[in-house]
């Protein structure tokens, strides 16, 4: 597998990131910094700031304050809408079924920001579109129209389209949403190829915490907008800190088939001796 010749790493760096909604702070001065062939992936329960940190860092969320640097010395909020889509793409939650489009259609428009107005010409976009096509194995879709697909395989054609950008960081938001296990386990390997081979610098928002601390270089643990921790998994990942911040009692230890973190939640009826011994 290999990327367009416009696609390198960059690094890119968000700090003092503050977001109201309706004038309450619903992210609180929150950083974030994504590194050249690193993974770092955002954890926490459901309305931490994960998904509103990670759209402010791609320019979809306004912010009320935040600072945006690229490879450290660009300023990122001053760059043009097209000139900051050749260098961050972002996969969104929730994206529409394309109608009356094929699946060739929807990731042409990953290439927006080299066609300039008018339509200009775009001499590597046709090698673009069949790399993206073929990385999320939906080459043999191409020709069909979108509206007649499944979650999943629309879900790996916004991601097609989104690595036909080229661009050297690339935002996940919830990437694994509607993929059965196969394909989760693809597209985080594909996303750790990125990383990897072609030091592309990759944020994402994940629910799963094993998925996580399976892909990830660094992770981000955000609690009620706030960062409480950051850090390598195994420095995130701590019974004391989950716990606190899920709100529910969570193990941690080693998997022993991956030596990855693997996690438990314990709920009220978590083991086998405790529902017999429980008294009818």
């Amino acid at each position: 597998m290999r990327v367009g010749e416009n696609a390198h790493g960059h690094a890119l760096s968000a700090t003092d990131v503050t977001v109201a909604y309706d004038g309450v702070d619903v992210v609180h001065e929150a950083a974030l910094n994504l590194r050249p062939g690193e993974v770092t992936v955002l954890v926490g329960p459901n309305g931490s700031g994960k998904s509103t940190l990670l759209r402010t860092v791609a320019r979809l969320q306004r912010a009320r304050e935040a600072s945006l640097v690229l490879d450290g010395e660009t300023d990122g909020l001053a760059l043009s809408s097209r000139e900051f889509a050749r260098q961050v793409a972002l996969l969104t939650q929730g994206r529409p079924t394309p109608s009356g489009l094929t699946v060739r259609d929807v990731v042409e428009f990953g290439r927006y920001p080299y066609r300039g107005r008018w339509g200009k010409a775009d001499p590597g976009g046709r090698a673009a579109v069949d790399r993206a096509l073929a990385m999320t194995g939906v080459t043999e879709l191409a020709e069909r129209g979108a509206e007649h697909l499944s979650g999943g395989q629309l879900q790996r054609v916004w991601l097609a389209g989104c690595l036909a950008q080229d661009t050297g960081v690339l935002l996940l938001d919830e990437p694994t949403t509607y993929l059965d296990l196969r394909y989760q386990v693809e597209l985080l390997d594909l996303v750790r190829d990125l990383a990897d081979d072609h030091r592309i610098a990759v944020g994402a928002v994940l629910h799963d915490l094993d998925q996580a601390a399976a892909i990830a270089d660094r992770m981000v643990l955000l609690d009620s907008g706030r960062v409480v921790a950051e850090g390598r998994p195994e420095d995130v990942l701590t019974p004391e800190q989950l716990t606190k911040t899920y709100g529910i009692r969570i193990e941690v230890d080693d998997d022993p088939l991956t030596g990855r973190l693997r996690t438990r939640a314990i709920g009220r009826h978590h083991t086998r001796s405790e529902r017999l011994s429980t008294p009818s």
